[in-house]
């Protein structure tokens, strides 16, 4: 046995001692720098690699600062935070209700519909579900929907914010599985439409086989209709639907870059507050402040994990990562799987990000090997993370609904409407498995 095999351990050891410090509730950034400093004084120690290759690590950080495809995160956090803090948000599902409400479960389709809309233009799940939680559950409620209903629907329309491009977990994920974002944004459209579709139809057959769980408004709340409805319709859907039109048709088109892109979308919906009188110097502000929050934490993981990565791979841990998914049964399905089994699982325990930096780029050179195309498995990455947030017990979104839900929704509500969506979620992420051509296709047809 070699010097290097005899501490091939090292590695899992260090990917571990990262996971039990996140899952204890440690800060993300210091946890994977702290567990990189222990590891590197260990390695060092053992002469396993030079002290002169922690040189290379402010050479890497600086490289992350300069990462340009990175600087669309800020602006499409931004473009969500003003949608959401100058009320528009509330406005679109005020709208898509009253528009829907003499459906039998038209209020959950209206859901359905501003989550799929909020997503195209967020990304953020925390943002999309929190702002529904808060606008539609009291609404929901008050009209005798089923509160199992209520809360899975609003859970999972929130989390399409993982796989309707603009997603941020899209533009992590294009990041650190070295492929286009623009490719990743086209080819997760068809999946998040199809996903959209499916809570649709699914709240649309439960309304008929069970009319009381979801009824429709009644007479006296349809207070608006013929032509003042449609005015309204077109003055609170049109503008964000043709916002983004403009942001993903830049990037569809090759027009602009992902980030050109967001930060037109980031201005597109500054106008769009100041047009309806919703621009405040408060909201501007606390726009601002989400924004550069999120950004700061994002860029913190960012400067941890290329520290983690570093000593990683210089104690020979991604080798060690390398051939034990190369070798798995099955080639290439076993691979997929686990990989699959893996995400899913930390998804109930640690953020998107966390997930992005540390595990996912231990997935691509066997994913290389393998012949898997890193564009179909970043959507399929991304469509599991989506069913992550969403699982009992320990799936984010239920716990940002669980935060703004009346006290007459217990925890065990949120858990058994989420179930149904899980499932539907899981039947779609199957599909996009074993149908690669649901990505392939639109990819083809943009000529990328």
């Amino acid at each position: 046995m070699s010097f290097t095999h005899a501490y091939e351990w090292l590695g899992p050891v260090m990917f571990l001692a990262a996971l039990f410090l996140l899952a204890w509730g440690y800060p993300v950034a210091f946890s994977l720098a702290g567990v990189a400093i222990v590891f590197g004084v260990i390695g060092v120690g053992l002469g396993l690699f030079d002290p002169i290759l922690l040189v290379a690590l402010p050479s890497r950080i600086f490289g992350t600062m300069s990462n340009y495809t990175l600087l669309a995160i800020p602006y499409f956090i931004f473009l969500g935070s003003m949608l959401e803090k100058s009320g528009l948000a509330e406005d679109l599902l005020e709208t898509a209700g009253i528009l829907l409400g003499p459906l039998r479960g038209g209020l959950a389709l209206a859901v359905v519909l501003v989550g799929a809309l909020l997503a195209a233009t967020t990304g953020v799940v925390a943002a999309t579900v929190v702002a529904m939680g808060l606008i539609s559950m009291p609404i929901m409620l008050r009209y005798n929907y089923n509160k199992e209903l209520a809360c899975g629907v609003i859970c999972a329309s929130g989390t399409l914010g993982q796989i309707i491009p603009p997603s941020v977990v899209l533009v992590v994920l294009g990041d650190q599985l070295g492929v286009s974002v623009g490719k990743l944004f086209i080819g997760s459209l068809l999946p998040g439409i199809i996903m959209t579709g499916a809570f649709a139809l699914y709240c649309v057959v439960l309304a008929y086989f069970k009319p009381t769980l979801a009824p429709a408004l009644p007479l006296t709340m349809r207070t608006i209709s013929g032509r003042a409805l449609m005015v309204r319709v077109l003055k609170v859907m049109l503008p964000p639907l043709v916002l983004i039109m403009l942001v993903l048709g830049s990037i569809f088109q090759g027009i602009a870059t992902p980030t050109e892109a967001g930060a037109v979308g980031a201005l597109g919906a500054t106008v769009l507050a100041w047009l309806n009188r919703k621009l405040s110097w408060q909201a501007l502000r606390e726009v601002v402040d989400a924004t550069m929050r999120v950004t700061t934490m994002v860029i913190f993981i960012l400067f941890g994990s290329t520290a983690f990565s570093l000593i990683f791979r210089a104690v020979h841990g991604d080798a060690f990562m390398r051939d034990l998914l190369t070798n798995l049964p099955g080639g290439t399905t076993g691979f997929i799987l686990i990989c699959m089994l893996v995400v899913f699982i930390l998804g109930f325990f640690i953020d998107f990000f966390e997930i992005a930096f540390i595990v996912v780029p231990l997935f691509v050179p066997p994913a290389q090997i393998l012949g898997v195309d890193l564009v179909w498995f970043g959507v399929v990455l991304g469509a599991n993370l989506q069913t992550s947030f969403l699982t009992p017990p320990f799936g984010f979104s239920l716990f940002y609904l669980r935060g703004v839900a009346p006290p007459d929704v217990t925890t065990g509500h949120i858990y058994r409407g989420a179930v149904p969506f899980v499932l539907i979620q899981i039947a779609v992420l199957f599909l996009i498995i074993l149908f690669p051509d649901l990505v392939n296709i639109l990819l083809r047809f943009s000529g990328q």
